[in-house]
């Protein structure tokens, strides 16, 4: 059962967090030509690194801020960019790049992963590589692009020691670093997918609340699972409303647990996620309606089957409890399929836990 997984992946995630890996392999991946899927999930992409369930992989990744000598012409330092971006934009060719834009760092394939199972990627630890972030819109592009009918970019230094970003004279922004993108391979038949529409493989779901700490759940679609991860971000806005947020360099660590015949099992067709003090549900569709639907009935049938921690509510309880405790959030507007998140605060249940099920 999901609801047993996920009290095991509690478990394991805090052991992890507060001691060493020590029973695991832990793997380091570097951004290169050869290491990189440039715009694109697909079921077909050829792994770049195989890795076993339970082990640990170290991802360097690029940001959607573009090439070096575009940094430097907006006023970034040449000391500043990292020295491994030029190579990459060097040697990766025109025709293996796109549908999409984003530099995903991946594929890494989990043995043994079938269509069926569940992969559970835990986000150990998200480091900030750079000391600045760009945000910035286009013509034609952004929640409003007939207000904004021109391009603009902004470079935003940023405190890695305060974790603040200096957005302008008198306002500084908290930093809350995570990953825009992170995802499996979609199914056989969706072809390459475009990089920048969420869908059931995750991708760029662009959820802040995934940060350090929080573990997301996928069905995999494809052999292997075949995770990327990219699009760093050092901190966003719900909605995403310009399409970019604090777009920054990031190197993530990320654990990966394989469940054999669990998405079957539990007919789990969507990502969901938990964080240390939240339950989260998504929905992704290019109709915020659907998607917001799509989140509300994921986190109903969470509540009301799935709970790991507490007894199950009926399905008109969680409905209700939704209504009146839980938010319903725009994750962003932005990426062809709007997303949506419902996150249920775990600060709610405050009854006796239930028994663990046999």
């Amino acid at each position: 059962m999901l609801y047993k997984l996920m009290r095991l992946s509690r478990l394991l995630l805090a052991a992890t967090l507060a001691a060493p890996l020590t029973a695991q392999t832990t793997h380091t991946l570097l951004a290169t030509p050869t290491t990189v899927a440039w715009g694109y999930y697909s079921a077909h992409a050829k792994p770049v690194l195989t890795v076993n369930s339970g082990d640990t992989v170290i991802m360097q990744t690029a940001s959607t801020c573009g090439p070096p000598e575009r940094l430097q012409s907006e006023g970034v330092a040449p000391a500043q960019i990292p020295a491994w971006l030029a190579p990459l934009y060097a040697g990766v060719p025109q025709s293996d790049r796109g549908p999409g834009g984003h530099i995903l760092t991946g594929p890494v394939a989990i043995a043994d992963a079938q269509p069926g199972d569940i992969l559970e990627v835990r986000v150990l630890k998200i480091d900030i590589t750079t000391d600045f972030a760009c945000n910035g819109f286009g013509a034609g592009r952004g929640f409003l692009p007939d207000d904004f009918p021109y391009g603009r970019t902004k470079i935003i230094p940023l405190n890695r020691e305060k974790m603040t970003a200096d957005f302008a004279p008198g306002i500084t922004i908290p930093l809350h670093p995570f990953f825009g993108s992170m995802g499996i391979a979609p199914p056989e038949s969706a072809g390459k997918w475009n990089s920048a529409p969420p869908w059931m493989h995750g991708g760029n779901m662009d959820n802040k609340e995934l940060t350090a700490g929080s573990v997301i759940f996928y069905p995999v679609h494809a052999e292997g699972a075949l995770f990327e991860a990219g699009d760093g971000h050092a901190g966003q806005g719900n909605g995403e409303v310009d399409i970019t947020a604090l777009e920054t360099f990031l190197t993530g660590t990320f654990q990966f647990v394989l469940h054999k015949g669990e998405a079957t099992r539990q007919r789990l067709l969507w990502p969901r996620a938990e964080t240390p003090t939240a339950y989260i549900a998504m929905g992704f569709s290019p109709d915020l309606k659907t998607a917001t639907e799509m989140a509300v009935r994921n986190m109903i049938t969470f509540l009301s089957e799935q709970n790991p921690d507490y007894p199950h509510l009926s399905r008109d309880d969680a409905y209700a409890l939704i209504s009146t405790a839980c938010d319903v959030d725009i994750t962003q507007l932005v990426d062809t399929n709007d997303g949506v998140h419902v996150l249920c605060p775990k600060s709610l249940f405050t009854g006796p836990k239930s028994s663990p099920k046999k």
